[in-house]
């Protein structure tokens, strides 16, 4: 995830996606036992309430999350302020993971301490040279090009000295080796039709600080799709750029951004006339053990494509940078084995025939490290925001500049707890935890209920709520899942809307 926030440890996931009722979640990866789940969901700080809306003094971030700012006291109300604050200790780096290591934006998840968080977290943009990784990438590289170069000459030097032993290598022939047909479907074509269409994304603050991401065409008129927390150094006065496989590179503006969906759009300026969007594909239809490509710029190696597959989907994630003002971004993800890093950041989640299914957007590792600086690398447990609803943010901020949130108008607890989303005493900043005349109380929703299922996906915190309902539009209906004094009730709702994230 191209713009990993590094080194930040970010709250895991929890272990297992919400289900639905009637088939209980099982690890996507077969877990020993058949019953563990594939990671181990760290613990939600119990201090930090989250409003299950986005919207100002809406939802806070789960505790685990990277983004929040701070959990608040057991039994406190929610941080007025929108999003919702960070978890305690979520980094948000390449560099963090959930549990032991965190989990971290693409640029790296982040987990807080060793105990792990609820959810993901982002991970920063991989660090310029002037961090002086860059420099200890290149000479790395430069120090494996002369050590082949050595290696190379002394083998000649053998061979020749051994001329008349003979040889038995078989060398092919050129024009079989210009016959190979890679066809449609094989990662090797995909990847060909697709590079032209990817960016490499470098953000710079006011103040020289800033990082590398990736991007894809969106559209004819310039606009590339990447993470909102790719683009953020370059906002208020920043400088944004983006540079394609060809080595064209375009100054652009950021048209938008959504930092609760972690989505932004940018646009270039003097875009040229022959842009490729990539085709976007169906995430709702993509099934676990279905291949995947990703493609991006992990530590700044531009146009760099892996392959994986799909290891779960409805994957809740709560992402941040860790920092005292970062706020926290949700997703009901899909994860993949494929390798993700540190600049994969807002890349192309790819399937097997070339359409985009997800926006890498975060990873899971277990500690520090890499070309040393001080972020950690991919261990197979990468998360993308679902190209279904990052396509209609997206459309929504070119439309308008502005995201537009669901919301039912209600503040849940963010503490770690498997039986559901509590809906709290009192809401952020001494609000009502209902709000008046909103969704939730015209479904007849009170303090103290605990929502538990969410149509037919289960529901088994605040943080996993919040990403399920922003999975929805405003105006669509749902059935929630409530228990209260003991007993299970159900009620529908017609979520309601919040817009921009302030």
């Amino acid at each position: 995830m191209s713009t990993e926030n590094e080194g930040n440890e970010v709250p895991q996931a929890p272990s297992a996606p919400p289900v639905p009722v009637a088939s209980p979640a099982t690890s996507p990866q077969g877990a020993p036992g058949g019953n563990e789940p594939t990671a181990p969901l760290p613990p939600v700080p119990q201090e930090s309430p989250a409003v299950a809306e986005p919207r100002p003094g809406g939802p806070a971030a789960h505790p685990s999350a990277l983004h929040a700012s701070g959990p608040s006291a057991p039994g406190s109300a929610p941080d007025g302020s929108w999003p919702p604050p960070p978890p305690a200790n979520p980094p948000y780096g390449e560099g963090a993971s959930y549990g032991d290591g965190g989990a971290g934006a693409a640029d790296g998840f982040g987990g807080a301490g060793g105990a792990g968080g609820w959810g993901a977290s982002y991970q920063q943009p991989a660090p310029k040279p002037r961090s002086g990784r860059g420099g200890l990438v290149a000479a790395v590289l430069v120090a494996a090009l002369v050590a082949g170069g050595l290696g190379g000459g002394l083998g000649y030097t053998l061979a020749k000295d051994n001329d008349n032993s003979g040889s038995t290598t078989v060398s092919a022939s050129d024009n079989g080796a210009t016959q190979v047909k890679r066809a449609p479907g094989t990662i090797a074509n995909v990847a060909a039709r697709a590079l032209p269409s990817t960016v490499t994304i470098e953000a710079e603050s006011t103040n020289g600080e800033g990082g590398t991401g990736t991007g894809f065409v969106f559209d004819t008129q310039g606009h590339i799709v990447t993470n909102n927390h790719v683009v953020a150094d370059a906002l208020d006065g920043g400088k944004l750029t983006a540079t394609f496989p060809n080595g064209r590179k375009y100054d652009a503006e950021v048209v938008g951004h959504a930092q609760g969906y972690d989505v932004a759009v940018i646009k270039l300026k003097n875009p040229p006339s022959d842009l490729k969007p990539l085709a976007l594909g169906d995430s709702d239809k993509v099934a676990v053990g279905d291949e995947t490509i990703a493609i991006g710029a992990p530590f700044g190696l531009s146009n760099t494509v892996t392959t994986g597959i799909i290891s779960a989907k409805n994957r809740p994630v709560a992402s941040s940078d860790g920092s005292s003002t970062s706020k926290a971004s949700y997703m009901s993800a899909l994860q993949t084995d494929a390798s993700i890093n540190p600049g994969n950041s807002g890349g192309p989640l790819l399937d097997a025939a070339g359409a985009v299914i997800g926006i890498n957007s975060a990873i899971q590792s277990t500690g520090s490290g890499g070309f040393g600086s001080g972020q950690s690398g991919s261990i197979g447990l990468g998360f993308a925001i679902p190209i279904n609803q990052a396509k209609y943010v997206a459309q929504q901020l070119i439309k308008t500049g502005k995201p537009v949130y669901a919301k039912i108008g209600a503040a849940v607890s963010l503490e770690d707890s498997t039986g559901g989303a509590k809906i709290t005493d009192q809401g952020a900043g001494g609000s009502a935890a209902v709000e008046s005349g909103g969704p939730a109380e015209k479904a007849g929703l009170k303090p103290g209920d605990v929502i538990t299922k969410l149509d037919d996906m289960v529901i088994d915190s605040g943080p996993t709520l919040i990403g399920e309902i922003w999975t929805h539009k405003p105006g669509d209906k749902v059935t929630i899942t409530y228990k209260r004094g003991g007993q299970e009730h159900t009620t529908d709702l017609t979520l309601g809307s919040r817009v921009g994230d302030n």
